[in-house]
């Protein structure tokens, strides 16, 4: 027997395609990316791939989410210090990667995609992992600037998070040519 959709999922499901609607296109074009490699869901360096830059880009997000599986399998049940550290370390480098490439511009695209690639039991994890990565070095200090002002201090300081898994998951559209 099926699983049946409750009224709420889909309302869920449609604040979740309106909050992606209103993230860049880039921001968009970065999530659906992302997603596809993380999830092991099309190749994408035939799909995303526009120029040898873009091409390089991807070859070296395959290598970072590699570490993908290992950070779904540690998320900690709870705020252990000794569980936290071979899961956080891992995290936070994924994560700069993502911040590095300039397309996740604000911790709501951020949260957007790692809900997406590791589950909703990452959700009290994200802040400090933002926060880690958006302080590091190799980002331009305007940048880190910017992306640490993104995050609220509700997100920041929350007493609790959502145990929902995500209902919509971006995908690549193709373009279809309308009849004049």
């Amino acid at each position: 027997m099926g699983t049946q959709a409750r009224p709420a999922d889909g309302a869920m499901a449609l604040a979740e395609m309106k909050e992606f609607a209103g993230f860049p296109a880039g921001t968009q074009r970065y999530i659906r990316r992302s997603l596809d490699i993380g999830l092991d869901r099309e190749n994408a360096m035939v799909r995303w791939s526009r120029d040898m830059v873009e091409a390089a880009s991807i070859r070296a997000q395959i290598r970072i989410y590699e570490r993908l599986d290992t950070i779904r399998a540690l998320v900690p049940d709870d705020s252990g210090l000794d569980a936290v550290e071979p899961f956080f370390a891992p995290l936070v480098i994924v994560s700069a990667f993502d911040l590095g490439q300039d397309r996740l511009p604000a911790f709501s695209a951020y949260r957007f995609l790692y809900e997406r690639l590791i589950g909703a039991h990452v959700r009290p994890w994200l802040p400090g992992a933002f926060c880690a990565a958006a302080a590091l070095p190799h980002l331009h200090p305007e940048k880190r600037r910017l992306l640490l002002q993104s995050i609220s201090e509700a997100a920041a300081t929350a007493p609790g998070w959502s145990s929902r898994e995500p209902c919509f998951f971006p995908e690549w559209v193709e373009k279809v040519e309308s009849l004049a």
